[in-house]
């Protein structure tokens, strides 16, 4: 009885090891998920020639007090840096720490975030720490939100900041269904008004209904997003394309969506681009086939690609993730 009973343990840890392996184990891709855990709404960065992946602990809002970080030097490898930043060092957070954006300037990384889950009325909304390394630990720089308030109906989540051609960085936001665009300050402290004398500016296009993301590619913004709900298996990303961060961005169609035979929920994502070695990579999360678990969803890389008009072809997910990829 006894060896049955350790015959038994053993075959369940083992089994446990494999199904905490991601699906391709023979080191030449990376595999999706790209690390274990539950983890989600991911911002995808390059530090001194290191990939870096900021993601939200994906749990019940109460659980969620700390954010992990995770980097890479191929794609393939990753090291988990557990715990950069928590409520312990951000007074007025208590819970839902969500979907981080991450900038370098100065030697310093910034690091904002949104926490709360906040409805009028409410504290929280979206914040700001500082480290010395992108590894944290991270600081709060300001002691209170950043952004504390609703503005024109965005609630104050999903922020990312886009540096322009002409240095300005602005912060992208908003959930409801609503998004803003503001000039931040050089220090990060707070926002410029805009000519007109506002500060927070819609460019919500057809669709949206969170996690913003901009990138540039030959002179143009592209503006993209989430549409869907976050725990249905339709989450997914659409984008649109304009000559100024302002828009008018008009919604194109969706690059990133389900597939009943890889995934389902795919979406909340961000883009790594490697200018030397002409590669695009969409980070993002996704939820296991069959999973019921509104917070089950995991962290995936794929490659991203454009067709000869500039326009972004649809995003194959995989099972395989990406191939091993060295910075130059």
């Amino acid at each position: 009885m006894i060896k049955k009973i350790l015959a038994g343990n053993v075959f369940l840890l083992f089994a446990s090891l494999l199904s905490a392996q991601t699906s391709n184990t023979s080191g030449k891709t990376s595999g999706n998920p790209v690390f274990p855990g539950w983890y989600a709404d991911p911002e995808g960065a390059v530090f001194n020639k290191t990939y870096w992946i900021y993601p939200t602990y994906s749990a019940r809002y109460e659980e969620q007090v700390f954010f992990d970080a995770f980097s890479s030097p191929d794609l393939i490898n990753w090291t988990k840096h557990p715990r950069i930043l928590d409520t312990a060092a951000v007074k007025w957070a208590k819970k839902a720490m969500w979907a981080p954006a991450i900038v370098e300037k100065g030697g310093k990384y910034y690091f904002f975030f949104g926490a709360n889950d906040v409805h009028e009325g409410e504290i929280g909304g979206i914040g700001v720490a500082v480290a010395d390394k992108p590894e944290g630990p991270y600081k709060d720089l300001l002691g209170k939100p950043l952004i504390g308030e609703i503005h024109n109906g965005a609630q104050p989540i999903d922020q990312f900041v886009f540096k322009d051609k002409d240095g300005q960085y602005y912060m992208i936001y908003g959930g409801w269904s609503h998004c803003n665009i503001a000039k931040l300050k050089d220090d990060f402290t707070g926002f410029v008004p805009f000519e007109d004398g506002t500060t927070f500016r819609s460019i919500t296009p057809e669709g949206y209904v969170e996690g913003p993301f901009m990138f540039m590619k030959d002179n143009k913004y592209y503006f993209m997003w989430s549409e869907g709900g976050w725990t249905g298996p339709n989450y997914s990303v659409a984008y649109a394309i304009a000559d100024s961060p302002m828009g008018p961005f008009k919604r194109i169609g969706k690059i990133l969506q389900q597939d009943p035979n890889v995934a389902t929920g795919a979406g909340h994502h961000s883009v790594i681009h490697l200018a030397k070695e002409n590669k695009w990579y969409i980070v993002y999360h996704r939820r296991p086939l069959g999973e019921t678990n509104g917070n089950h969803r995991v962290t995936c890389i794929d490659e991203m690609h454009f067709d000869a008009k500039g326009f972004i072809e649809p995003v194959k997910i995989t099972k395989e993730g990406v191939k091993k990829q060295v910075i130059k």
